[in-house]
């Protein structure tokens, strides 16, 4: 009976099944948008999704206070937009009630618990060969949707492992209510770092912000209107970096000089450094008002963690209860596409937005943009278009032999 059973168990790992439309990897908004695309023409799609659910870096990675950063329009998936309801900046909760409806709406079923260890492109079949834990799958299209932030960013700082207390990376964070009274040391200061040191805040914790770098902070909204949005209306009218003037111009007047608090200002303006670098400009949502009252510390570089705290790189050293790693994520590509010459060793497509979308032998990219889910949507449609062609003629030749 044993054996009978292992044989059986052998069978079900080796499983092969061939799938006539396109492969999706990843089953967060970047692959359920190309699936809506891809039924919206016609084309069937199999999503494989390595969690128990849809959007799961929203679901299982983010903390409780999150909001989405850009108004809702900007931030909504093809075809099917947010409830008129929904607030001008929608929450987490929020946000993810809408991925479930947008799923629902198109009918979209991943295969959920389908870890990809190795996707490879077979030479003598023409065909993409998708494999997770317990099968096998192939098919002539493979869809890359597992996006730029899969994996959580863990910076080497030397001495960390002699640390005392709880090191969190803010894929782990959900509250400040986990800190409360204590000293924290948050090491990032991108949008979440400050977010989570403003949350540490209302659980009267004190967080002191390492800034190692210079950092461009504007505030969310100007003169009445979201910030991203007068700078993509202003970029169809004025050249780039007019349109940076202007937003470093009013960011100055709304909130002073950043420079004077130990946030430097990067020479290179906003919307030039995220285009080149994807380096994303900081939306202050009330951060900047603690670290000018002093609730929020801001301090330069770390030089080693201690077991009770940390050296800074300006000779300080201070005592800490956690440290929080707000380090941000990484494509997690490299792992498991093999073959492939399409990516950097980053994770990264090569060729970049707005034709980073398609590589060869039928592989493609969405949700590598650096450009949020706008730049999402745009390779959703393209890469439902392309393989739309295909399909119908491959249909077309089918019909006329039969």
């Amino acid at each position: 009976m044993g054996s009978c059973k292992k044989n059986q168990e052998d069978n079900q790992k080796n499983r092969i099944l061939r799938f006539h439309g396109p492969i999706i990897v990843g089953a967060g908004p970047s692959g359920l948008a190309v699936a809506a695309c891809l039924k919206d023409n016609g084309v069937p799609s199999l999503v494989l999704e390595r969690s128990d659910c849809l959007a799961s870096l929203w679901q299982q990675r983010t903390y409780d206070r999150l909001k989405l950063h850009l108004p809702k329009h900007f931030c909504q998936l093809p075809l099917f937009g947010f409830p008129e309801n929904f607030p001008k900046y929608p929450t987490k909760r929020q946000f993810i009630s809408y991925v479930d409806s947008y799923a629902a709406h198109f009918s979209i079923q991943p295969r959920f618990n389908q870890a990809v260890v190795a996707a490879e492109f077979d030479r003598r079949l023409g065909l993409w060969r998708v494999r997770t834990q317990d099968c096998e799958y192939v098919s002539r299209w493979l869809i890359v949707a597992t996006g730029e932030n899969a994996e959580p960013l863990i910076p080497e700082i030397p001495g960390i492992e002699k640390f005392h207390g709880p090191v969190v990376h803010t894929s782990g964070y959900k509250s400040g209510s986990d800190f409360r009274n204590k000293r924290v040391l948050v090491v990032g200061c991108g949008n979440s770092g400050m977010e989570v040191s403003l949350d540490l805040c209302r659980y009267n914790a004190i967080p002191h912000l390492v800034v190692r770098n210079s950092v461009h902070i504007l505030p969310r909204d100007m003169l009445g209107f979201s910030t991203f949005g007068m700078a993509m209306a202003l970029l169809k009218w004025l050249p780039l970096r007019l349109v940076d003037k202007f937003l470093l111009l009013v960011a100055t007047f709304t909130l002073g000089n950043t420079d004077r608090l130990g946030l430097r200002r990067p020479k290179t303006g906003p919307i030039e450094l995220k285009n080149a670098t994807g380096k994303t400009p900081v939306l202050d949502v009330g951060a900047l008002s603690q670290i000018k009252s002093g609730k929020i510390k801001v301090m330069g570089g770390v030089r080693e963690i201690t077991r009770n705290g940390a050296k800074f790189m300006d000779g300080q050293e201070k005592d800490f209860d956690s440290i929080i790693l707000a380090t941000g994520y990484k494509s997690n590509v490299p792992f498991w596409l093999k073959g492939s010459d399409f990516f950097t060793e980053e994770g990264l497509p090569k060729t970049p937005f707005p034709n980073g979308w398609k590589g060869e032998k039928g592989l493609y990219t969405v949700g590598f943009t650096r450009r949020g889910l706008l730049g999402t949507a745009s390779d959703a449609h393209n890469i439902a278009r392309d393989i739309a062609d295909q399909w119908r003629t491959i249909k077309g030749l089918l019909q006329q032999h039969l």
